[in-house]
């Protein structure tokens, strides 16, 4: 048997006549007939009894059309989900976001949800080297990474450039609202991420160029203890401005580093030449609505 065939049935059991379901289902009454005649042939059964004029279930009809009822309506509810993961108004989105978080993600997402309730999300958080691996082998959709890193095979929308901030306890007061890497590179560091990795490799590299030699007394990816580290004048560190946007309140100091060598593009990541799912791509049309930089690939 096969859906067609279930409606059929359904529309007799409901109609009680050959002819009255034949109408309903806008055909003729022989090929109807045909249609229950092969399924109770199939399945080795009666399924009606003639009662006069009218139909009669019998009890295996009725196991029938119970279930009958239950595929169609499945078959239904697959056919709108099915359409509505296609326009991306519901389904998934995978989403990989740097350690640093980003800004203004949490309001892209509360506007999306707004838009479209039925999506559901898997946000993973890890570092730019990481996050592209997990693109190139689909385990996410979307990235935001922090650049320079080789994004040959990706599409890239850059969404903006963010300078870097030298942080200190409130204990100590540098004079200056600005700072160049010459002035701090002596002051006990605690460098943010892992060796080789990220911002720990762009802060490093900056330090290289200038042909300094940073005092770094540790490192530490976790952005909240790494500032209880600071609050409490353990170290000093140096941090891209989205930390202290995400992080406002502690008892510290931070000064604008104004080294041109130190700043860090980042930008939201997919897979070139691979087709976005709709809700995917409803993701990075918002973005680019919302006026942020222009895409290149």
């Amino acid at each position: 048997m096969d859906i067609r065939q279930l409606r059929y049935f359904i529309a007799i059991v409901e109609e009680g006549k050959i002819s009255a379901a034949a109408e309903r289902l806008h055909m003729s009454q022989p090929p109807l007939s045909q249609q229950l005649k092969t399924m109770e042939v199939e399945l080795g059964t009666k399924l009606v009894e003639r009662s006069g004029k009218y139909f009669k279930v019998t009890n295996a009809g009725k196991i029938l059309y119970k279930y009958a009822l239950q595929m169609t309506q499945l078959m239904e509810e697959a056919k709108i989900e099915v359409k509505e993961v296609g326009a991306g108004v519901s389904g998934p989105l995978t989403i990989g976001v740097n350690t640093f978080s980003v800004d203004r993600l949490s309001e892209i997402l509360q506007e999306i949800q707004n838009q479209y309730p039925k999506v559901t999300y898997k946000i993973l958080q890890n570092e730019s080297f990481y996050l592209c691996q997990l693109v190139r082998n689909r385990t996410i959709e979307l990235a935001f990474i922090r650049l320079p890193l080789n994004v040959d095979d990706f599409s890239v929308h850059h969404l903006y450039t963010e300078p870097f901030y030298f942080v200190t306890s409130n204990k100590h007061q540098i004079l200056d609202e600005e700072v160049t890497l010459e002035k701090i590179y002596e002051y006990p560091l605690i460098l943010p991420s892992t060796e080789g990795l990220g911002v720990h490799y762009l802060i490093s590299e900056a330090f290289s160029r200038l042909s300094l030699q940073p005092h770094i007394i540790g490192e530490c990816s976790d952005i909240t203890l790494l500032l209880d580290l600071i609050s409490a004048d353990f170290g000093t560190s140096i941090v891209p401005e989205t930390v202290l946007k995400q992080h406002e309140g502690y008892p510290i100091n931070s000064y604008k580093i104004t080294s041109t060598k130190l700043s860090s593009p980042v930008g939201l990541i997919w897979l070139k030449n691979h087709s976005l799912s709709k809700a995917a791509q409803n993701f990075v049309d918002l973005f680019k609505e919302k006026g942020s930089a222009g895409t290149y690939a």
